[in-house]
């Protein structure tokens, strides 16, 4: 079965102050279909320009884009009825209730049954119960269900979610990872979804991307990207700077790659079993101060293939009340 969502070779620049800057940059993706795919990266590095292409917002200044073997620049109507959208910030009317945003929305899709429609959609989200209060007075978790809800009403074949927890106390955003779930299950739909949260993409996704300055670095399973760095890490903390010893410790059997950061040691090894004995061996107590023991994360994971931490991708000073 081919993929549903397919980019290749796609690059996006843009002109500000009379001068170019890439924003996306000759990025190939295949999303399986029926899955939940993450586009993982801090904010900035391209991940909603991205999403802006597929969903026909933005054109492409190179390359292709193929929603279940249609060209989105070619056939945009036709690519648009293929997708659902929940977009970073809120595009709900506040004015209007919760059945109301729907209805509208059924109207534009001229969806036939649209009464059922939209209950089947409130329904799905466990929205029912609010349905006709203004969505002024809905909570943030409760404005992300009713987006959700309205980007599946016209039964798309994918649903493109960008940040959709951004703001969100943890508890709301547990809930939302439960519907995006059970529209996996019920509707059998492939999701796109970004995210700057590691534990989002880890526990919701069956295949990442992680894009770093508009560039695609790695993709895979979560499980294989951690397992390509790495089975266990050790950090050493050290009283004093000694660059022989990251030299000594690469030489050891086991240990597959050594990483210098803000005077600690991070030693990527195959079996810290059989790695910490000869390691202590190699240092007196005077040099290290602290001894830690972790399995690799998907933070290791950015560190490894970028290069530097995922300081980045700290949540913007923006806070939506569950």
């Amino acid at each position: 079965m081919p993929p549903a969502i397919i980019l290749k070779g796609v690059t996006k620049r843009f002109r500000k102050n009379k001068k170019e800057f890439t924003a996306v940059d000759n990025i190939s993706l295949e999303i399986p279909r029926g899955k939940i795919f993450g586009l993982l990266g801090p904010n900035g590095a391209g991940k909603t320009t991205t999403i802006s292409m597929i969903c026909t917002l933005l054109t492409p200044t190179k390359g292709k884009i193929l929603l279940e073997g249609i060209d989105v620049t070619k056939d945009t109507l036709e690519a648009r009825k293929r997708i659902g959208l929940v977009f970073q910030e809120t595009t709900l009317d506040l004015e209007l209730t919760g059945r109301q945003n729907l209805d509208f929305h059924a109207r534009l899709f001229k969806i036939d049954n649209r009464k059922r429609k939209v209950d089947e959609a409130l329904e799905l989200v466990g929205l029912t119960k609010d349905a006709d209060v203004t969505v002024r007075q809905y909570s943030g978790g409760m404005k992300r269900r009713l987006e959700i809800s309205r980007a599946i009403i016209h039964e798309p074949a994918m649903i493109l979610l960008d940040e959709p927890t951004l703001g969100l106390d943890p508890v709301s955003r547990r809930g939302i990872w439960e519907y995006i779930n059970m529209l996996i299950e019920r509707k059998n739909v492939t999701v796109l979804l970004t995210t700057h949260y590691l534990e989002e993409a880890e526990r919701l996704c069956s295949r990442i991307a992680i894009i770093d300055k508009g560039k695609v670095v790695v993709q895979g399973t979560p499980e294989a990207l951690k397992a390509k760095i790495g089975n266990d890490i050790i950090i050493l903390s050290l009283k004093r700077d000694d660059p022989k010893l990251a030299a000594r410790l690469r030489e050891m059997k086991g240990v597959k790659r050594v990483v210098r950061e803000n005077g600690d040691l991070f030693l990527y090894v195959k079996d810290v079993d059989k790695t910490i004995v000869p390691l202590m061996k190699l240092f007196s107590e005077a040099q290290v101060s602290g001894l830690q023991i972790k399995r690799p994360s998907l933070d290791d994971v950015f560190f490894h293939y970028t290069g530097h931490k995922y300081e980045d991708a700290a949540e913007p000073e923006r806070k939506v009340n569950a």
